[in-house]
C-alpha cells in the first residue's frame, strides 16, 4: 500500500495526539490491529436492550406498556442532550476533528438548530402515542395496571430536567400563587415547594401526598433544586436574552420557542389527557391513575396554564391554551 500524504498525514495527527498523553503510537496501532470489527449489536448493546422488559402479569399489552415508556424515555435523554448544550454554548469542534472546546457566546443558528431537534423528539412522541393509546386492549390496561402501583409516568425525572432547563423557575409555580412568587427575591428552594405537578399527584378525596409523589420527592427532590439553581442563569429562556436584540427579533428564533413551548406544555399534555379518557373514564365515575394522580385536573393545559415563554404569546392565545388542539385533535375528529 502507498503511504499517499493523506494517510501521512493522519499519522503525524496521531503520533502528536498520542505524544500529547506520553504515550507511543506504534503501542495503539498494535491495539488497533489485535482488536475486532464492532458489530452492530455490540455498538447498541441490542442484545441487553432486548432483555430490559420485564413484565409484571401476563397480559400481552403490558408489553406495549412498557416499551413505549421506555422508547419515551429515550426520547428524554435526546432532548436532555441538546437543552444542555444550549445551556453550554454547545461544542466547537476544532479543525483537526478531536479538540472540543466551549464557545464562548450562543449563536441563533446553533440556538434554533438545537431547539430543532428537541421539537422533533416531542413531535414523534406525540404523533406516535396512539401505539399506546390506541394500541392496548382497555380491559387488559385496566387490569395490568393493578400491578403497577404506585408507579405512575408522573414519576418521570428527565421529563422535569426538561421543564428545568426550559424555562425560568418561576414558570412551573403552581398558577395560583405563581404571582405571589414573582415579588421579592424567592429561593428555588421556595417556590419548589409549589411547582405546579404537586398538585397532581395529590389524593382525590383527602387531598394527600399520594405515595406516588412521595416516593418521587424523596428520590429526586435533591437532584431537581441544584439543577434548578444551576440553570438560572443558562435556561433556554436565559439563553434566549444573552441572543443580541437582533436575533432575539428572528422569526426563525421565535418561532423554535414557540414550537417548543406548545409541544411541551399542551400537544404531549394533551395526547396523555386523551388515553387517559379512553381507557380511565367510565359512566359511573373515572377510574383513578395508576399512582392515583389526579389526570383529570393535572392534564388539561387549560387547567395548569403552564407557559414556559408568555412574552411570546398574545392574551388570546395564552386565553385559550390548548384549545386549539382540543379543536382540531378532539372536535375535528368526531
Amino acid at each position: 500500500m502507498e503511504l499517499t500524504p493523506e494517510i501521512t498525514d493522519r499519522l503525524n495527527k496521531l503520533n502528536a495526539k498520542y505524544e500529547l498523553m506520553g504515550q507511543n503510537l506504534v503501542s495503539y496501532l498494535d491495539g488497533l490491529l489485535m482488536a475486532n470489527y464492532l458489530p452492530y449489536w455490540d455498538y447498541t448493546h441490542v442484545d441487553t436492550l432486548l432483555t430490559l422488559q420485564n413484565p409484571k402479569t401476563d397480559f400481552p399489552d403490558e408489553q406495549i406498556f412498557i416499551v413505549y415508556h421506555q422508547i419515551t424515555e429515550l426520547y428524554f435523554k435526546l432532548a436532555l442532550h441538546e437543552l444542555e448544550q444550549i445551556a453550554h454554548n454547545g461544542r466547537d469542534v476544532k479543525p483537526n476533528g478531536h479538540d472540543l472546546g466551549w464557545k464562548d457566546k450562543l449563536d441563533s443558528k446553533f440556538f434554533v438548530e438545537r431547539l430543532g431537534r428537541v421539537n422533533r423528539y416531542f413531535e414523534a412522541l406525540t404523533k406516535s402515542f396512539d401505539i399506546m393509546g390506541d394500541g392496548m386492549e382497555r380491559e387488559q390496561f385496566l387490569a395490568f395496571r393493578m400491578a403497577l402501583l404506585p408507579a405512575s409516568g408522573f414519576q418521570s425525572a428527565q421529563y422535569r430536567m426538561i421543564e428545568i432547563y426550559a424555562t425560568d423557575f418561576i414558570q412551573l409555580v403552581d398558577k395560583d400563587v405563581r404571582e405571589n412568587y414573582r415579588k421579592g427575591n424567592h429561593t428555588i428552594e421556595e417556590m419548589y415547594e409549589h411547582i405546579y405537578w404537586k398538585q397532581g399527584a395529590t389524593e382525590l378525596v383527602s387531598g394527600k401526598k399520594t405515595l406516588t409523589l412521595e416516593q418521587f420527592e424523596k428520590k429526586y427532590s435533591a437532584q431537581f433544586i441544584s439543577l434548578a439553581n444551576n440553570c438560572k442563569p443558562c435556561n433556554v429562556w436565559a439563553k434566549y436574552k444573552s441572543l443580541s436584540d437582533k436575533d432575539q427579533q428572528s422569526p426563525a428564533v421565535i418561532t423554535a420557542l414557540r414550537e417548543l413551548d406548545a409541544n411541551i406544555n399542551v400537544n404531549w399534555p394533551l395526547v396523555h389527557y386523551r388515553s387517559a379518557a379512553k381507557y380511565l373514564q367510565a359512566k359511573d365515575g373515572d377510574v383513578p391513575a395508576t399512582g392515583g394522580t389526579n389526570w383529570q385536573k393535572y392534564l388539561p393545559p387549560r387547567f395548569q396554564r403552564r407557559i414556559f415563554y408568555p412574552e411570546l404569546w398574545n392574551a388570546e392565545e395564552i386565553e385559550n391554551w390548548g384549545k386549539a388542539w382540543v379543536e382540531r385533535e378532539v372536535i375535528g375528529k368526531m
